[in-house]
């Protein structure tokens, strides 16, 4: 999922009682409901590093108590830096000044495990969307993905904001007709929210398996299926977007679970498997063609010509010397099919690399960003 899923999620957590046990329990909840998508620093070395390392071992079980650990560890950072700042303001108070409130009791056992669970919860929520991630790495490199909720779903944010945003709203109602302030507000709200993330995610979870038995007993294809994907749209649990493998062709289909119909153009909506040329063998051996292929569980790759490149200025070269461009694109990440004509594509995480005289690599990008 996006960080503000994550993040929110996190304070649902520290807020649904945890709060209770210890102080900062909300603060290490949110960090470490986040902290995995730290991998996002390998960016700095280019788009092929950030896909080689996205959702790689911060994403793992092996990795959670760490990151949870790491996360306790900032926080005690964070208090020794408060106490020290409290001590000097005491000492410096006169007669006619007020002692600073002491903060919750601070129980680090109930703060580490806070911590883990939201830790944990970020690997739950990244394996339900189609991305997908690897929980047993390194000892299993399988991607695993549930493909049932959208990366970024706006049913989701609603739940999670009311949570945070309706006991504050009703504190604010408190303060103004001058009732006591209630101690950790807000449990119920972040129960609630937790509560319909789990059930939102169960009711899509059978959509999924709706739309496929649907698309079991259907002949949507010319020729057998030999494997098929679902991907969800956000907001509407009851629309998939299909893509169905057969020995020549990709077809592609919109499902609805709703009305019980199945949409899909045996003219527009069939994407025929590109020729395997040496310039795409050569390709698929660079570092992004090796990176890709083991990430993209439907990727197509081709040879689409003397084509610039996203963010990529074609390579110069002597006349006798030849170059082509071969795009690399994962199916389930093409939602909007345009047919093959569309050249270069320029649908999410798709990548490129400049081939010369069929076997150099002269250059790799991916969504618009050179490797260099």
């Amino acid at each position: 999922m996006e960080p503000v899923t994550h993040f929110l999620t996190g304070a649902c957590i520290g807020r649904a009682g945890l709060n209770r046990k210890t102080g900062y329990a909300t603060l290490a909840a949110a960090l470490a409901a986040e902290a995995a998508d730290i991998d996002v620093l390998w960016g700095l070395r280019g788009p092929v590093e950030e896909l080689k390392h996205h959702r790689g071992i911060t994403h793992t079980f092996l990795a959670a108590p760490l990151v949870a650990a790491a996360v306790v560890g900032a926080v005690w950072l964070l208090d020794g830096w408060r106490q020290r700042r409290r001590a000097r303001r005491t000492n410096t108070l006169n007669q006619r000044e007020k002692a600073p409130t002491a903060p919750a009791p601070l129980r680090w056992g109930w703060l580490y495990l806070t911590a883990l669970i939201a830790a944990l919860s970020h690997l739950l929520l990244d394996w339900t969307n189609n991305y997908g991630v690897r929980p047993f790495f390194p000892f299993n490199p399988r991607w695993y993905a549930g493909s049932f909720v959208f990366i970024a779903e706006p049913v989701e944010w609603a739940l999670l904001l009311a949570a945070l945003i309706v006991p504050w709203l009703l504190g604010l109602a408190d303060a103004e007709i001058g009732a006591r302030r209630a101690p950790f507000r807000g449990r119920g709200w972040a129960i609630f929210a937790l509560t319909g993330m789990f059930a939102l995610g169960c009711f899509r979870w059978a959509e999924h398996a709706q739309a496929r038995a649907m698309l079991d007993s259907a002949q949507v294809t010319a020729a057998p299926v030999h494997r098929l994907a679902l991907e969800p749209y956000p907001i509407n649990p009851f629309r998939w977007h299909a893509t169905l493998e057969t020995a020549e062709f990709y077809q592609t289909a919109e499902v609805d679970t709703w009305s019980g119909e199945i949409d899909s153009d045996a003219k527009t909506d069939v994407l025929y498997k590109p020729p395997t040329t040496a310039a795409v063998e050569a390709a698929k051996r660079t570092p992004l063609g090796q990176v890709y292929l083991d990430w993209g569980a439907w990727a197509v790759v081709r040879d689409v010509g003397q084509v610039a490149a996203p963010g990529m200025a074609p390579p110069r070269l002597p006349a006798n010397r030849q170059w082509t461009t071969v795009e690399f694109d994962d199916l389930r990440f093409d939602y909007s099919y345009l047919g093959a004509e569309r050249t270069p594509k320029r649908s999410p995480l798709s990548g490129w690399v400049y081939i010369v005289d069929g076997r150099e690599d002269a250059g790799e990008a991916m969504n618009g960003r050179e490797q260099r």
